[in-house]
């Protein structure tokens, strides 16, 4: 038998945020083992802790979703640093994750990582694509789409109302055409924003192909956006992101970007614990 948790991430409200599954102890498992458990539970990720390779680090986490493994997603590495706290680390911790090791700090149900790794920005892919794959119209787009990276490929489209946010519908056979055409980490994953006038962003992230039709909360597709918009309007940048009011599931991200690293910040609740007997 193995321990296993879940934890809500990214809210301090039970029944919100997004869901994770973590094995605390995923020594000896394989490759496949892990997958296959990452299919059962089937969330957007479940992480396995393992023993760091530099014993200076805190832990190895290694990420799946139902589908692939991840070399890093921003709310298991929240998620899991709040775990790691529980369980008597920290609150300072280094996690060795698949785009190499990142600072984090948790404690008391709250954690913040640091990430350094270079903004890519990878391609622009049409609007009429883009609109196609959420469901709105390229009028809709308010700028250039761009795929964007730190460590997960995602294509931002800023909208242009709250309203057309809302109304979007994911089309898979468009999203299979803009993998075709922009093959990544992920894909085809497009994360979705609007921008309130005092800087508040609401967004939604679909990756259907990588099964998740919905994310409610998804701090590796944030944290490339504050560093786009770091880049792009040439100041540091502080935001709020709220994902999940359209699934029921609201979510706060909280970002600080300058230049060539970025903080991503938020809660975790523990949900449940327990074994799995296979």
């Amino acid at each position: 038998m193995r321990d296993y948790a879940v934890y809500d991430v990214f809210t301090d409200t039970p029944y919100g945020g997004n869901q994770l599954a973590i094995i605390p102890d995923g020594t000896g498992l394989t490759d496949t083992q892990m997958q296959t458990i990452a299919r059962e539970f089937n969330f957007s990720e479940t992480t396995f802790v393992l023993p760091p390779e530099d014993p200076n680090h805190t832990a190895r986490i290694r990420i799946f979703t139902p589908n692939r493994e991840l070399p890093f997603a921003g709310h298991p590495t929240i998620g899991t640093a709040v775990m790691l706290a529980e369980m008597g680390h920290g609150p300072d911790m280094v996690l060795e994750l698949g785009v190499g090791p990142l600072p984090a700090t948790a404690a008391a149900g709250q954690a913040s990582f640091v990430t350094e790794v270079p903004l890519e920005r990878k391609g622009k892919p049409a609007p009429e694509l883009v609109a196609r794959a959420i469901g709105c119209t390229a009028e809709n787009i308010v700028e250039q789409p761009e795929i964007a990276s730190l460590g997960g490929d995602f294509v931002y489209a800023q909208l242009d109302s709250r309203d057309t946010l809302s109304a979007l519908t994911p089309n898979t056979d468009a999203m299979r055409e803009g993998t075709q055409l922009f093959p990544g980490t992920h894909d085809f994953a497009v994360y979705a924003w609007v921008e309130d006038p005092d800087g508040t962003i609401h967004a939604r992230m679909f990756a259907p192909l990588d099964g998740i039709p919905e994310d409610p909360a998804t701090g590796s597709a944030a944290a490339p956006l504050a560093a786009l918009l770091c880049e792009d309007r040439d100041a540091p940048q502080n935001l709020i992101i709220h994902q999940g009011y359209d699934m029921g599931r609201p979510s706060q991200i909280e970002l600080q970007a300058e230049p060539g690293k970025v903080t991503v910040a938020g809660s975790a609740v523990r949900m449940m614990s327990g074994q799995l007997i296979r």
